[in-house]
Formats: C-alpha cells, structure tokens, sequence
C-alpha cells in the first residue's frame, strides 16, 4: 500500500511493523492495528508493556537454554525429572510440542538452530559445547536426538552423534512416526508422543 492509503502516518508505521510478524501481511496488520484503537488504551499499553518486558529482561536457562525468568529453568529445577536423560531439540517450540505430549520425563537441550550451511548457521552458531559439557560430568546415560526429519536436522544428528561417541551413553532418536521433511512443532501430540515412547537407537 501506498502511504497515502492511510489515514495517519501513524497508522501506516504500525502497520508496516505488525507486518514484520511472521504470517501477518498488510491487511492483517491494518486490522490488528485498528482492533488495538477501538480496545481500552490500558489493553494496548499493557501489550506494549508485555512486548517491552520481552524483549529487555527475558533470560534464558544456563543448563538447557530454554526461555527462563531466571536461573534455571522450571524443568532443570524439578526434582521429578530423569537427570540422565536429555532431549536435543532445534527451539523452544520443540520442547513445548514435546511437553504436551506427557510422555517424557527427562531434561531438554536446546540447540538454538540446526546446522545449515545454505542459512549461514555452522556448529559454532549452536549450543552444541554446553550439550557436550553437560554429556562429560557422567551424569547423562542417554541422549535422544528429537530434531526434525529434515535434511538439515539429520545433517545435525549426524554431526552430534560424532561429537557424542566418545562417551558411554546412548544416543537415540524419536521413532520416524513423524513423517520426513516434517516440522516436531506441526506434529500431532499423539504421533509425537509415541515417537519419543518408542525412540530407536541412532545409527
């Protein structure tokens, strides 16, 4: 749209900014914006409150590297997870999918990415020397590797499972329930469940 489409310049900054969102395109963000007039301005000040506190004082977990309000995170602090168990996933969205499933137990490591040389990302851009720190204090007996069934997620795998062989554990992966080229985070609860119940050795 042109600026002269909209009736403020204001207006027309929001919108481009809303439509920076993934998924949302002018339209949507024009909706978006026009909803958040006719709302309360408290609503719309306590979301751009929420979006401030988001950006400047979220912390992240020293053990996982999930999301954390501080220190370690709710599930390296529970005292009801299986220690010598941990997950690999790609993000948060990972672990969210996995949490919902109620099938497992363990504790998680969140990478930050996958390995993809066309994007740029190489093995130094990920979490991938605090997986081996937490691996070498002998507390861990397996790994499961809960990465997508991509080419880039195998290509991950791969390499972890080099970095990994050295040491006496276990390096599993979730049962290929889920289909290949998939998303973990578009995976149905129960599929993805069963995957993590019935993980195979890695290979």
């Amino acid at each position: 749209m042109a600026m002269n489409n909209y009736p403020s310049r204001i207006i027309e900054q929001a919108v481009e900014e809303i439509s920076k969102l993934p998924g949302i395109g002018k339209k949507s963000a024009l909706r978006l914006a026009l909803h958040l007039l006719k709302r309360p301005e408290s609503q719309s000040l306590q979301l751009a409150h929420a979006l401030v506190q988001l950006r400047t004082e979220t912390q992240f977990c020293p053990q996982c590297h999930m999301i954390s309000d501080g220190g370690l995170c709710g599930i390296c602090h529970s005292h009801k997870r299986e220690e010598s168990l941990i997950c690999v996933v790609e993000d948060m969205r990972d672990v969210l999918a996995i949490e919902n499933t109620g099938q497992f137990i363990g504790l998680y490591h969140v990478l930050g990415g996958i390995i993809s040389p066309l994007a740029g990302i190489s093995p130094s851009d990920l979490q991938i020397d605090s997986l081996i720190q937490r691996v070498s204090t002998g507390q861990v007996t397996e790994v499961i590797l809960g990465l997508s069934p991509t080419m880039e997620g195998d290509t991950t795998a791969f390499y972890l499972t080099k970095k990994l062989k050295e040491f006496p554990i276990k390096i599993s992966t979730i049962a290929r329930g889920i289909p290949i080229g998939g998303d973990l985070e578009y995976t149905d609860e129960i599929t993805l469940g069963r995957s993590i119940v019935g993980r195979v050795v890695y290979e």
